[in-house]
């Protein structure tokens, strides 16, 4: 996957997404959105078959809130049928074996001191974002919002506190090649999370990537995948707080309306993800 293509695609896809949710009570042609996207309809319809596969009209479809629905039931049952044989661990992205492990408590509480990471700035199918590892696997990944790089690496800089902190791209770019793009060797090979968190937070964190690619859960799914059903505010916290975008999946969780918003790196994005996903 040529990536810096596919961000530059992404970047057309995100301003249609806009202009839909802006114009949407009247249904515009697809020339309309198409030269909203700065394409000729002929060139926007490429577009769309080189970065997802399929026309337009069907990845809209995708967005709509009673798809989204329609959705959230068919999630619900496929989760229940997993847990109930079992297969809650590893959890799986794509297919990519995802596995866990927590900072230790000494390292929680003095925000990281010793802690040596390396970061990157990457493009991606879904536009540039800032990746940080250390030798234990990824502590941090977000999206970089309106070319904003000096606040991504501030927003880095603040959960690793007293890290020692350097950019690295070298060292960073086979995880965003394992997670958009893995080889069928890499297939098998799990991609390690290093997360820092409450144990509530980490609870939240672990059950999402249980949540199938294709697949959506409400936040009250989440809070009875962990056995707190009544905890709903609280992992809706732990999901807006989410420090490794994507490989953690909280932009597959949606309101139980259907509703298909509140994410922190902008409901386009959410949007273009889970279109992405459903279509592959």
């Amino acid at each position: 996957m040529n990536f810096s293509q596919a961000a530059e695609d992404y970047r057309r896809i995100e301003k249609a997404i806009h202009f839909l949710e802006e114009n949407f009570d009247r249904q515009p042609e697809l020339q309309e959105v198409a030269s909203a996207a700065c394409l000729s309809e002929y060139h926007f319809q490429r577009l769309f078959s080189r970065w997802v596969g399929i026309s337009p009209k069907r990845f809209l479809q995708f967005l709509t809130k009673e798809h989204a629905k329609k959705l959230l039931s068919q999630s619900k049952n496929l989760l229940e049928a997993t847990y109930d044989s079992g297969l809650t661990s590893p959890g799986r992205l794509h297919d990519l074996f995802v596995s866990c492990e927590a900072v230790t408590p000494g390292e929680y509480k003095t925000k990281g001191d010793g802690v040596r990471i390396r970061y990157g700035i990457h493009p991606t199918p879904f536009g540039e974002c800032l990746l940080a590892a250390t030798d234990r696997g990824i502590c941090h990944m977000n999206f970089i919002m309106n070319d904003n790089v000096d606040f991504s690496i501030g927003t880095l800089r603040k959960q690793w506190d007293n890290a020692d902190i350097d950019q690295d791209e070298e060292q960073t770019a086979s995880y965003i090649r394992r997670i958009f793009a893995p080889s069928k060797n890499e297939q098998q090979l799990p991609i390690h999370l290093m997360l820092k968190g409450t144990n509530f937070q980490i609870k939240v964190w672990e059950a999402l990537i249980k949540v199938p690619a294709g697949s959506v859960v409400s936040y009250q799914d989440v809070a009875g995948m962990i056995g707190n059903p009544k905890a709903v505010r609280a992992v809706a916290s732990a999901v807006a707080n989410n420090p490794i975008s994507f490989v953690i999946p909280c932009h597959r969780v949606i309101s139980k309306s259907g509703a298909i918003h509140k994410y922190r790196w902008g409901t386009e994005r959410k949007k273009a993800i889970l279109g992405w996903e459903a279509a592959h």
